[in-house]
């Protein structure tokens, strides 16, 4: 079956752009609740994080999850009531804090009064992050400087290997996937308290490279295809490239897509999160290389009177009109 990528070609836009509507309406809630548009996480704000899980868990001795009022109050009582908590750990045993900056003595106060209210802690379990708030920003303004350099790059490169109109949508299409991407996560920093990394920078410019990949091998079947039907219409040219390598950008996605699939679900929390980003932005880029990169550059060539590389002479067209087979 063909796929009609140009046809249909309003059905893939609505689509992205619904979703990427959702996903600045998250952003924007983010922005007034949290001051930024994703909720952040301590590598980018500063203070400090506690992980802590019950020592029960080890012997299996547990009666129940934690109850996170309880937390609350003893947060309270330290003067600490402004802290994030999230209840974590298969059977919402494990506990994760994230406070101002503590030092040591603060610290040990906290995990004491815990203890005591809510059962002793495993010690091996236990993990404790400081980070100051220079650190965070420069985190921060590093990994958006290395994004910007990144679609610089790519725009570079594309403009001398194809032509800039190629270059510019492209760019388009990355901006579709890592716009999808940070909507998601502002959703589910609302919905379910997820914070955003370090990790997270790493993973955009990660979605960043592969997807350009993806739109580069239709662009390239695009150029090929025109040098050697130069008459041929754009539309004509895009979907037949599209449908071209449509089974190889299928392919290449869903095999990363079952490798990231097994780190999500057994690669723990660390990478839980990472490994959920590029599932989304993978994704998105195969879909945006296929529906958005392709059919913006055909509409613009189009617009522009570019639909036909090399349009037949006239004088050739009408004598091909007058004179009949029959004639000839």
């Amino acid at each position: 079956m063909k796929l009609q990528v140009i046809k249909q070609r309003n059905i893939w836009w609505a689509i992205s752009t619904v979703i990427i509507l959702a996903g600045v309406v998250g952003m924007l809630i983010s922005l007034n609740q949290y001051q930024t548009p994703l909720r952040p996480s301590l590598d980018f704000v500063g203070g400090t994080r506690l992980q802590l899980e019950l020592a029960c868990v080890r012997e299996n001795t547990c009666t129940g999850p934690i109850d996170p009022a309880v937390v609350r109050d003893v947060l309270t009582e330290q003067g600490l009531g402004g802290s994030s908590i999230q209840v974590a750990g298969t059977n919402q045993q494990a506990l994760s804090i994230r406070t101002t900056t503590l030092e040591v003595e603060p610290r040990t106060k906290l995990v004491q009064a815990l203890s005591d209210k809510i059962g002793a802690f495993n010690p091996d379990a236990t993990q404790i992050d400081t980070v100051g708030p220079t650190i965070g920003r420069q985190l921060f303004t590093s990994g958006l400087l290395a994004l910007l350099v990144s679609f610089a790059g790519i725009m570079g490169y594309l403009s001398l290997r194809f032509q800039f109109d190629y270059a510019v949508f492209a760019i388009v299409a990355l901006l579709h996937d890592v716009l999808i991407t940070v909507g998601v996560f502002a959703i589910l920093g609302l919905v379910l308290g997820v914070e955003v990394d370090s990790l997270f920078i790493v993973a955009l410019l990660t979605i960043v490279g592969f997807s350009v990949n993806d739109t580069v091998v239709i662009y390239d079947r695009v150029r090929e295809t025109v040098a050697a039907n130069p008459h041929r219409h754009i539309n004509d040219i895009v979907e037949e490239a599209v449908n071209q390598t449509l089974t190889r950008s299928i392919n290449t996605t869903l095999t990363v897509l079952l490798t990231l699939t097994s780190l999500f679900i057994f690669g723990g929390e660390t990478l839980k999160y990472f490994a959920l980003a590029l599932i989304i932005g993978f994704t998105m880029g195969a879909y945006s290389s296929i529906f958005i990169a392709s059919t913006l550059l055909a509409l613009w060539r189009e617009k522009t009177g570019r639909a036909i590389a090399v349009p037949e002479p006239a004088d050739a067209m009408i004598l091909d009109v007058a004179i009949s087979p029959e004639d000839a």
